[in-house]
C-alpha cells in the first residue's frame, strides 16, 4: 500500500512502516524553543534533572518579542541564553528573526526533516516538505532530553486546486480561499497535501504563506512536495535534502477540490479568520493602521510587493503603517536594494525582524475602536489588540494604507479617504449630574504603614512594565511591585491607611501612575520626609493628600495609628499622644484636595 507525505516522513523518523492512528517515538533532527515558552522548557528540564540529549540539534529562537521590551519577556530570554550557555545551545537571538523562517533559512531542517517548536505555525515546515508541529513545554523539554516525541500519525488529506487565479490573487488570496472552504475545523486532525496544476509553479514564499495558515483550518499540516527550486535553497542553506512525495496509490482519508478559477483578492472580516469575502464587499471601509509582516507574510517577496505600491505613494493621512520583515537577512537585503528608503517615504513605520502584530506588545498591536488591516493569520478578538482587524494579502495591505480605506492595488483612488472630525460635542460635566465631589475631611486617622527607606523612586512605587494601565481601579494591584519587602503591599494595605516613608519619595520618572495606584488602594494620606518634585505636583493635582514631616522620631511601627490634621500638619501618635510638626496643606493644595483634582471644577 503506498505512502502520503506525512506516513513516509513519519516513517523513516521510527524506522518501520506507519498507518494513521498509530503511535510512534518520532526522532526529531531540530528540536526548538522560543522566548514564548522557552524559559519554562528550561525550568521543566531543571526541576525534573534533565540533560541535553544533543546540543547540536537544539536551539532557542526569540522572535516574540525582538526589542526585549516586555520585562517578563527579557527575564526570559535572559534565562534561555544563560542556559544556553552552560550547555552549548545555539541561540538565534532577538536580532535574528522569526524562528520557523530561521529554521528553512538557516537550514537547521531539510526536506524529509522533523521539527518541533513552542510555535503553533510550526507546521509552516510543511513549504519546503518538513514535518513541524507546535507542541508545549513539556513536550519540548521531553524532546530535548531524549531526542525524539511520541506523536499519533494523523490522518491525510488530499487537496487539488481547479483552475488558476485572477491576476490580481496572490499565495495569501489562494490560501484565504482554502479557509473559507474549509472553515475553522475542516481540517481537524488531518494532514494536508496540496497538489493541483498550480502547485508546482508556487514559489518558496507563496509555499510558506499557504502553509502558514494549516493551523487556522484545524490541520496539524498541509504539504507541498518541494520542487527543484526549493530543494536547491535547501541545499544553499545547508540542509539535508530528501524530497518526499507522495506514492501513486496513496491512502487518503478525504479528499477535497478548490475552485480557484479567476479569483480575486480576498479578505477575512474582524474576528474570524474563516469570514472571508471578496475585498470588493468591503471596499471603502475606513481604516486607522495597516500591518505588513508576520510568518505568513513577512518575506522579502511580500516586502517586495507592498514596496512596489508604496513607491512614489505616501500613507494616507492619519493612518499607521507597520511593516515587519520576518528576518533580518530579509530586512538586510531590504535595505541593500532601497525597499526601506521606499517605505520610509511613503511614511512607514518600520520594526526589527520578528513576530511583530502576533506578539502582545510589538508592532502590529491595536487599540479600542482601531480598524487595522493585516497580513498576519489570525484576528481572533484580542489577539492582534482591542480594535478590529481585517486580514489580506500585503497587495491589499498597501493598497489600503495608501488610500486610506479597504481597496485593491489596481483601484487606488487619487485622493486618499480622511478622518472627518466627531461632531459630538465635548462638555464639562455640571453638578447637577453627580459629578460634584463630597466635602473631604481636614483631618485624618488612620493606621501606619512605615516605608523606612529613602529614594523610593516611581519605578519601585510603580513599574514601567504598566505603564499601559489607564484605568485608576486596576492599578492598586501593581502598587511597590518592583520594591523589596513591599511586594504584596496590596493584599495587605486597607482603605484609609497612611504611607509614612523617608526622604525624595516618588523620585524618578513622571508617570501618573505611581501616585493613583495609592488613590486605587484607597489610601488616605502618604507622609514623608520630602517628595520627589514631580511626583509631589502629581500627587497635589490628583487631589491626592500627601504631607511632608519626619516622624522618624516617633516611634512608629506598621499598624500604630496617627491622627493628621491637614490644615496645621499636626501629626499625633495616638498610643503616645505625641505630636510632630509637618507641612500643613498650603492654600492652593487645600482648594485642589477640597475640590477632588485639579480639573474638577467642585
Amino acid at each position: 500500500m503506498g505512502k502520503t507525505i506525512i506516513e513516509k516522513i513519519i516513517g523513516a523518523h521510527v524506522g518501520r512502516d506507519v498507518s494513521p492512528g498509530d503511535v510512534a517515538d518520532v526522532r526529531i533532527d531540530a528540536r526548538v524553543a522560543r522566548d514564548f515558552g522557552g524559559a519554562n522548557v528550561v525550568k521543566n528540564l531543571r526541576d525534573n534533572g534533565l540533560n541535553i540529549e544533543d546540543p547540536g540539534k537544539t536551539f532557542f529562537t526569540f522572535d516574540c518579542n525582538p526589542g526585549g521590551s516586555d520585562q517578563k519577556y527579557a527575564a526570559n530570554q535572559q534565562t534561555c541564553r544563560t542556559f544556553a550557555r552552560d550547555h552549548g545551545i545555539a541561540v538565534y537571538d532577538i536580532d535574528k528573526g522569526i524562528g520557523t523562517h530561521l529554521a528553512i533559512d538557516e537550514g537547521l531542517v531539510g526536506p524529509g526533516g522533523t521539527l518541533i517548536s513552542t510555535d503553533s505555525h510550526a507546521n509552516i515546515l510543511g513549504a519546503i516538505g518538513a514535518f513541524g508541529q507546535g507542541m508545549g513545554d513539556q513536550d519540548i523539554a521531553y524532546a530535548w532530553a531524549n531526542g525524539s516525541i511520541w506523536f499519533s500519525v494523523p490522518k491525510s488529506m488530499r487537496i487539488v486546486f481547479c483552475g488558476r487565479p485572477g491576476p490580481g490573487a496572490t499565495p495569501k488570496d489562494v490560501v484565504l480561499a482554502c479557509l473559507r472552504h474549509f472553515r475553522a475545523s475542516g481540517l481537524l486532525g488531518y494532514a494536508g497535501e496540496y497538489e493541483g496544476g498550480i502547485v508546482d509553479d508556487l514559489s518558496l514564499d507563496a509555499r510558506i504563506t499557504m502553509a502558514s495558515m494549516a493551523t487556522e483550518m484545524g490541520g496539524i499540516i498541509t504539504f507541498f512536495s518541494p520542487n527543484e527550486e526549493v530543494q536547491a535553497y535547501c541545499r544553499r542553506a545547508g540542509a539535508d535534502v530528501i524530497a518526499v512525495k507522495a506514492d501513486r496509490d496513496a491512502q487518503y482519508a478525504a479528499e477535497a477540490e478548490i475552485d480557484i478559477e479567476g479569483l480575486p483578492p480576498l479578505i477575512a472580516r474582524p474576528g474570524h479568520p474563516d469570514d472571508i469575502v471578496e475585498v470588493a464587499d468591503a471596499a471603502g471601509t475606513k481604516v486607522d493602521s495597516v500591518f505588513i509582516g508576520s510568518c505568513t507574510n513577512g518575506r522579502y517577496e511580500d516586502m517586495k510587493a507592498a514596496a512596489g505600491i508604496l513607491r512614489g505613494r505616501k500613507v494616507a493621512p492619519g493612518v499607521v503603517l507597520k511593516i515587519v520583515p520576518s528576518t533580518d537577512t530579509i530586512w538586510k537585503r531590504c535595505l541593500d536594494e532601497g525597499i526601506m528608503e521606499t517605505f520610509k517615504r511613503a511614511g512607514a513605520l518600520v520594526g526589527n525582524a520578528g513576530c511583530a502584530g502576533c506578539a502582545a506588545g510589538q508592532i502590529g498591536q491595536n487599540g479600542p475602536g482601531e480598524v487595522t488591516v493585516s497580513t498576519g493569520n489570525r484576528n481572533y478578538p484580542g489577539k492582534q489588540g482591542k480594535g478590529e482587524v481585517y486580514l489580506a494579502s500585503p497587495h491589499t495591505a498597501a493598497a489600503t494604507a495608501v488610500a486610506g480605506a479597504i481597496t485593491i492595488a489596481d483601484d487606488i483612488p487619487d485622493s486618499p479617504a480622511i478622518f472627518m472630525p466627531s461632531m459630538e460635542p465635548v462638555r464639562a460635566p455640571s453638578t447637577s449630574e453627580g459629578s460634584a465631589v463630597a466635602e473631604r475631611p481636614t483631618t485624618v486617622r488612620g493606621k501606619v504603614w512605615l516605608v523606612d527607606l529613602d529614594n523610593v523612586d516611581t519605578d519601585m512605587i510603580y513599574h514601567n512594565r504598566h505603564l499601559a494601565v489607564t484605568d485608576i481601579a486596576e492599578m492598586g494591584q501593581y502598587t511597590f511591585g518592583n520594591l523589596d519587602d513591599w511586594k504584596d503591599f496590596p493584599s495587605r494595605v486597607e482603605p484609609g491607611d497612611i504611607v509614612v516613608t523617608g526622604s525624595n519619595f516618588g523620585c524618578g520618572s513622571s508617570r501618573q501612575q505611581a501616585v493613583d495606584c495609592f488613590s486605587s488602594l484607597g489610601v488616605a494620606l502618604i507622609i514623608a520626609k520630602s517628595f520627589g518634585a514631580i511626583y509631589e505636583r502629581n500627587a497635589i493635582n490628583a487631589g491626592v493628600p500627601i504631607m511632608t514631616a519626619d516622624l522618624s522620631g516617633a516611634g512608629l511601627s506598621d499598624g500604630d495609628d496617627i491622627d493628621v490634621n491637614l490644615k496645621t500638619g499636626i501629626v499625633t501618635v495616638v498610643g503616645t499622644g505625641k505630636e510632630f510638626r509637618g507641612g500643613p496643606f498650603s492654600d492652593v493644595q487645600m482648594d485642589i484636595y477640597g475640590r477632588g483634582g485639579l480639573l474638577r471644577t467642585g
